[in-house]
């Protein structure tokens, strides 16, 4: 008996795998070599999760970077008025207060473009 209400139970649930497989979204990720395209055009390119260094303001710098505080954050964006948009994520080690472990810590939250 037991068997037998597993298999009700079990049997639409397996039955109807495939479909909801079928209809899942397709995947949001773009393939390397369209990126790559995109890039050579000047088409700038989405990293989802990442902080632009040269568009973010100090508070969102502040909340999403660790051991970034208010000053840092704020030194940052000063640098960054004061001298232009950044070319790389190392041109943060410019900055008084920030160093290669504080920076080596963030470097995957960061992107540059």
């Amino acid at each position: 008996m037991r068997n037998n209400v597993l298999s009700y139970l079990l049997l639409p649930l397996f039955a109807s795998l495939p479909f909801t497989l079928n209809a899942a979204p397709a995947s949001l990720v773009e393939p390397a070599s369209i990126r790559v395209a995109k890039e050579m055009q000047g088409v700038s390119v989405v990293h989802p999760g990442k902080i632009d260094l040269n568009d973010a303001d100090a508070l969102t710098l502040q909340q999403s970077l660790n051991g970034i505080g208010k000053a840092k954050a704020e030194a940052i964006v000063a640098y960054r008025e004061a001298n232009g948009p950044f070319d790389s994520v190392d041109e943060l080690l410019e900055i008084k207060g920030i160093g290669k472990a504080l920076l080596e810590r963030n470097r995957d939250k960061l992107v540059v473009n």
